[in-house]
This record gives C-alpha cells, structure tokens and sequence, in this order.
C-alpha cells in the first residue's frame, strides 16, 4: 500500500474515490466509504505542494461521482433528442466539474495545515471543517447539485440521527472524522482516536435505539399510489386512458372515513386549472372529504399575432390538491428545476447545436416561488393539515424544503424516478429520508415505477412498494416532531459545527506549541 501511495498518488487517490461511492445506496458499503477516505487523509498529509493537494482531491472526485452518478447515463435512453450514448459521456463531464469542490476541500485543508501548522488530530479536525465548506458549495453554486452528500452513507449506522443537529452537511464531517479516528488507531495513537470514535459510536446508538413516533389511532387515513408507468410509455397518447383507468383502480373506492390520496409527479397529462372535465374525472374517484394530491403541468401562453393567435410561453411542474367537487384547494409550482433535464441553459447556443433537455416539450419549464405550505381544509372530523411539497429533485436540498414561517404537518414528494435506472430511485429514497430526519416530518413519497414510501418523522420507513410494482399504500398519517435544532437554525447548524471543529483543531494546535 505504501509503495502504491508513493510511486501513484494519482492512481491512488483516483481508485480510493472510485470505491467510496459504494457507500450509498443500493450497495451501502458504508465501511469501504470510510476505509477510502482514511486514504484520502493519508494521501493529503503526504502531498508535497498546493496543485498536488488539488489534483489528488480532484481524482478522488472525479472516481466517486463516477461510479456514485452512473444512473445519469440511464435517463439518455428515454429521449431521442440526442444520442444515447451521450449519457456515459454527460456522467464524466458533471464527474469532472464536482470533482472541483473535493479538490478545493483538499486544498483548504493542505494550505491552511501548513500555514498554521495543523498536524494530527488538528488537521482531522481542519479538514472535517473544509469539507462541511465543499459540500454546500457543491450544493448552490450554479443553481447546486447536492445529490449523494456524503454524510448519507451513515443512515445504515444510526448516527444519521445527527442531522436532527448538524444537517446533512455537518453529517459528512462525521464520516471524515470516523475515517481519522481509523488512522489515529492504524498510527496506535488510541487516545485521539477514541476521542473521536466514543462520541459516533454513542450517536450510532442513539439512532438505533431512538424510539419512532407513535401514530395515533385517530391520524387521518392515507394512499399512496403506485401505477408502474414507465418512462418508454408515460408520453404516449394511445395509452393515456389505459393510464388513467389503473390510477383511478389503485385509488380504491370511496370510503366512510375520507383519505388523503397521492399520486406522482405528472402523474396526469392535463392542464386542470383549464380542463374542467379532467378535474370531474378525478372527483369521480373520491368519497365526501377526501383530496387527491397529483402532479400535472400548468401551462403560460402568450400573443402571437395580430389576429389574436397564442403559442405556449412556458409552463410550471405543478402539484394540484383537487376536492370531491372538483375544485382545486391548492397549487405548488416546483422552484429548483433541473438544469438540462426540465430547462435547458444559453438555450439560444446549446439548441442550435443538437442539444435538448431531457423532459419532452418544446419550451423551458419556469421555477416557483420556493418552499410553501399549502392548507388542506378539514372535512368530516380531519383536521385542517398543513402540507409542504417538494416536487422530485427538489428534495435533495438540506436546509431548502420547508416554510420555516409556516411548519407544516409533513411533506409530500411526488417524483418521476422511471428513468434513474436502479441506483438512482434508491439513491433519492435516501436522500429524502435525511430531510425527514434533519425537520423532524414525516415524508410521503409517490412515484410511477417506485420506490413509493411513507417515511416517518425519524427516516425510518414505515411501508413501501418495490420498483417495477404496480401498487398503493394504506396508512393513518404518521405525526410530526417537535422542530428539531436543525428545523429552527437551517443550514446555520453545519456552520456553527464548522466553527466548532475549527476552534478545537486551533485549541489543540496551540496546545503543541
């Protein structure tokens, strides 16, 4: 291992980024993340100047958004906009762009180690603290990609439940600081290293055996619907009543007591604030009191011509609430849009050239206004709920999912993860169940092709419907949480941890001189 690191530091750090992605979901090599980023640590304690502290974290970048991305290729086969095989290609060149952050991450920590002379477990600390930085740029510059923290890879171990503390991001610092304390004990420096492994382990714990919600027997009942629409089929119009027709069975007929009703994202191909008779169709399934919750489009026009004519502006990915007398109670407008999939960027230059978006239609999608909670009114004993949404993407984003102004009761997510392969719908499951861990809400998650869930207000998944299953799900709705330190500080709680792993790296520092 030694001669590899000295003679390929490149390589080395390359393969160990390759590796670490196995931590998330489906294969959750958890161990093997940790394992990797020790390497990491050793890699950058070694490096003899500023470009090789950068290159090395780069390479590890470049080998773990790699492997952990690949289901992006997958979403090019469902498009004929652009060759298939672009998707292998688009994989490496987003690989190449994160890979930055890690690599700056790297850099922090190598440049101000040296600096100010952070050695041992002061530079575990220091680079802990850069990589909390790293993260929530990756997050927001140039709208963000958050996808895959790495402080997910520790949902199999328990001490996720830290995010009700620290958030995602601050999560990802624990996962380095559990790679230190394996170094600091290869290094028989076990007093350090137990320092910082007693206080995971004892969050590990908590997390295992931290008590779920109780749902009250009285909670309003729920289901969620799974159709199994593929993305091959979604779009197609001969097969659009055929779709309807299984939504509407999987529903259920009405019952005495009324329920909440959930289906995907898109999952109806109507405009509904247009299309009265859409909306007499889904009241048709409902009984007194209940509300269907559907994703749909809601579509702008504007002026053509002088002779009155109109083509279509743009449009918002919308989630309706439709009522037993087919009004709408409410509507949410998805605000973070996915670049290249629901709009496409310099669309005058890229479009010219053969580039599309990924979402069929011929005009951009247009952003929301952002977190809301929308009012479901009482009907028949249910209390008036609160609900917040987060269309599909949406989700992934620590700190950016609720009206802190407005708490709401839980948060829907409906989502279209047809065209993720396999490794993405459980990749985005994870994800989603951390949002439901750092509020303290439950989460209720419903997808064409799967995975549809009902997470509750720990991240534990209470049921769920496997991909490639047509299906529903019936419940009571799980309660909330009190607001846990995260939902009142946002992403304020990881800076403050940063702040707090900064001056103990600094405290011990001075503490060797």
């Amino acid at each position: 291992m030694n001669a590899l690191l000295a003679r390929h530091p490149r390589l080395a750090a390359l393969l160990a980024g390759f590796l670490s992605a196995t931590g998330f979901e489906p294969l959750k090599l958890w161990p093997v993340t940790i394992a990797c980023f020790a390497l990491l640590i050793l890699l950058i304690e070694r490096t003899p100047d500023r470009r090789a502290a950068f290159l090395r974290g780069w390479l590890f970048g470049v080998g773990h958004f790699t492997l952990g991305l690949n289901w992006i290729a997958h979403a090019f086969t469902y498009q004929d906009a652009m060759p298939h095989w672009f998707g292998y290609g688009a994989v490496v060149l987003l690989s190449l762009y994160l890979a930055v952050y890690p690599g700056l991450a790297t850099l922090g920590a190598w440049w101000a180690g040296r600096r100010f002379a952070f050695i041992g477990p002061a530079f575990l600390l220091l680079f802990a603290g850069c990589w909390i930085a790293s993260e929530y740029a990756r997050a927001t510059v140039f709208t963000g990609f958050a996808w895959n923290p790495l402080g997910v890879t520790l949902l199999p171990t328990g001490a996720a439940i830290a995010a009700t503390l620290i958030g995602t991001y601050g999560l990802g610092a624990l996962v380095l600081l559990a790679a230190g304390a394996c170094l600091l004990a290869v290094r028989r420096q076990y007093r350090p290293a137990a320092a910082i492994a007693v206080p995971l382990v004892a969050l590990a714990l908590w997390g295992q055996f931290s008590p779920a919600p109780t749902t009250p027997a009285g909670a309003p009942l729920i289901r969620v619907v799974q159709p199994n629409i593929g993305q091959d089929e979604k779009y197609s119009a001969e097969l659009e009543q055929a779709h309807f027709r299984t939504l509407a069975t999987l529903s259920g007929k009405p019952r005495p007591a009324p329920r909440l009703i959930f289906w995907p994202e898109a999952a109806i191909p109507a405009y509904l604030d247009m299309e009265p008779e859409w909306r007499w169709r889904l009241a048709d399934l409902m009984g007194p009191g209940d509300l269907l919750m559907t994703g749909a489009t809601k579509v702008y026009f504007k002026d053509k011509g002088p002779y009155g004519t109109t083509e279509l502006a743009g449009a918002n990915n919308s989630l309706f609430v439709v009522t037993p007398d087919a009004q709408l109670a409410a509507r949410y407008d998805k605000a973070h849009l996915v670049p290249y999939g629901e709009y496409l960027p310099m669309r005058s230059i890229l479009q010219p050239i053969g580039l599309s978006r990924l979402v069929p239609g011929d005009v951009d999608f247009w952003p929301g206004p952002g977190p809301q909670s929308l009012t479901l009114p009482a009907t028949l004993g249910r209390p008036a709920l609160k609900m917040g949404v987060q269309i599909c993407y949406e989700i992934i984003f620590s700190g950016q999912v609720v009206d802190r102004a407005h708490r709401p009761d839980f948060l829907f997510n409906p989502s279209n993860d047809a065209w993720f392969g396999s490794w993405g719908p459980v990749q985005h499951l994870a994800q989603a169940r951390l949002r439901a861990l750092e509020e303290g809400l439950p989460i209720i998650r419903a997808t064409p092709t799967g995975v549809s869930v009902i997470v509750d207000a720990r991240g534990h998944v209470l049921h769920s419907l496997s991909s490639h299953r047509a299906g529903y799900l019936d419940s009571r709705l799980p309660p909330p949480l009190p607001a846990t330190l995260f939902a009142r500080l946002g992403n304020w709680a990881p800076f403050a941890f940063l702040l707090i792993l900064l001056g103990t790296a600094l405290a011990l520092r001075r503490g060797k001189s």
